[in-house]
C-alpha cells in the first residue's frame, strides 16, 4: 500500500501503536458479529494490557523487549478480530460464540505476556531471556488473569490456545475441549504470523530488534548431538538472509497445514482482498531482491520507538555482532 505509515495497520487506517484506537475497532468488529458481546470485558482487557506493558500492572515491570512490543500485540489482535469476523460472515450461524471470541481476543492481547519480567526478578536483565519459555509463561499469566476477571472457566482453554503462537508444545499435543477452540487457536497463531510479517518495518525490525532478542534468548546458538555449540545465526544480516527460507519452509507450513489456511477469512472481511498476505509477500520479495543485488544495506525505514530498554538498544548498536 502506497504511503503507508509505520505505526499503522495493513489498511493504513488504524494506528496500531494506539491501544484505544485498536480497542475501538476490535469492539466494533465483535459487536457486529455478536449483539450480545460484553464489550466491557474487551475494554477492560485492553486497559489491563496497556497497564501490563507500560509497567502499571501490580507485580510486573514494563515491557522491555525490542521486537515483541505493544505495537506487535495490538497489530496481531486486530488481525485476529478480522479473521474471526471473516469466519462468522462466511458461516452465518456465527457458531464461534461471543464469549469464546472474547476469550480468544484476551488470549491474543496477552500472548506475549511471558516476555515481561516480574518486579522481583533479579536474574534477568531483559524479557527476551525468556524467549524459549515465554509461551508457557504467557499461559501461566492467562490462567491467573482470566480467573481475576471472572472468566476462570476458560483459564485452561486460553492457556492451551496460546501455545498455537509458539513452539513449546507441538500442535498435535495441544489439548482443547472442542474443535471451535482449535479453530480459534489456528486464528490466533495465524494472526501472530501474518501481522508481524506484514508490518511495514518488518525487515528493519528483524535486523535491529529481533536479532538482539535472539542473542539474549540464546537462539543464535544450538547444541549439536555431540554436545558442541554451533552458531546458527551469526549476525543481524544473517538473520535477514535466512528470513525468505524461514517463510518458505516454516511459515507457509504453519499457515497452510497446521493452521488450515484460516488466513483466507481475511479475504471475506476485506471483501475480496487479503492485505496481510499482500504486504507479507511484498516484504519477502523486497528482501529477496536486495539479497540478489547485494544491497541488503538499503533497508532504511525507521520503526517507531517502542519504549524498550534504551540500554539494550545502545548495547547492540555498539557491538559488532
Amino acid at each position: 500500500m502506497k504511503n503507508r505509515q509505520s505505526e499503522f495497520d495493513v489498511t493504513n487506517t488504524v494506528k496500531v501503536s494506539d491501544s484505544l484506537a485498536v480497542c475501538n475497532v476490535v469492539c466494533d468488529i465483535i459487536r457486529n458479529c455478536y449483539s450480545n458481546a460484553d464489550e466491557a470485558l474487551i475494554r477492560r482487557a485492553f486497559e489491563d494490557f496497556d497497564n501490563l506493558f507500560e509497567g502499571y500492572f501490580e507485580g510486573y515491570n514494563s515491557c522491555d523487549t525490542l521486537y515483541h512490543d505493544k505495537q506487535h500485540t495490538l497489530d496481531m489482535t486486530l488481525a485476529l478480530s478480522r479473521l474471526i469476523d471473516g469466519h462468522e460472515q462466511k458461516n452465518k450461524a456465527h457458531d464461534l460464540g461471543a464469549e469464546n471470541t472474547i476469550v480468544a481476543i484476551i488470549t491474543a492481547l496477552f500472548h506475549d505476556s511471558g516476555y515481561i519480567r516480574e518486579t522481583g526478578d533479579k536474574n534477568h536483565i531483559n524479557g527476551a531471556e525468556y524467549t524459549r519459555i515465554h509461551v508457557t509463561r504467557s499461559a501461566t499469566f492467562l490462567r491467573k488473569y482470566l480467573t481475576m476477571i471472572g472468566l476462570g472457566q476458560y483459564s485452561e482453554i486460553a492457556a492451551n490456545m496460546v501455545h498455537y503462537t509458539g513452539y513449546e508444545v507441538s500442535p498435535e499435543n495441544i489439548q482443547l475441549p472442542h474443535a471451535r477452540y482449535h479453530l480459534l487457536g489456528y486464528m490466533i497463531g495465524t494472526a501472530d504470523l501474518i501481522a508481524q510479517m506484514a508490518d511495514r518495518c518488518y525487515l528493519e525490525k528483524c535486523r535491529d530488534r529481533l536479532f538482539p532478542e535472539f542473542v539474549l534468548g540464546g537462539l543464535t546458538e544450538a547444541r549439536t548431538e555431540t554436545g558442541e555449540t554451533k552458531v546458527v545465526i551469526n549476525s543481524a544480516e544473517d538473520l535477514l538472509y535466512q528470513t525468505p527460507l524461514f517463510y518458505e519452509h516454516e511459515v507457509k507450513h504453519r499457515l497452510n497445514s497446521i493452521f488450515n489456511r484460516v488466513y483466507q477469512y481475511a479475504e471475506v472481511h476485506f471483501s475480496g482482498n487479503n492485505f496481510y498476505l499482500e504486504s507479507l509477500t511484498q516484504n519477502m520479495k523486497y528482501i529477496q531482491n536486495l539479497m540478489d543485488e547485494g544491497n541488503i544495506d538499503q533497508l532504511r525505514r525507521l520503526p517507531p520507538e517502542n519504549g524498550a530498554s534504551r540500554e539494550i538498544i545502545q548495547h547492540f548498536k555498539s557491538k559488532a555482532y
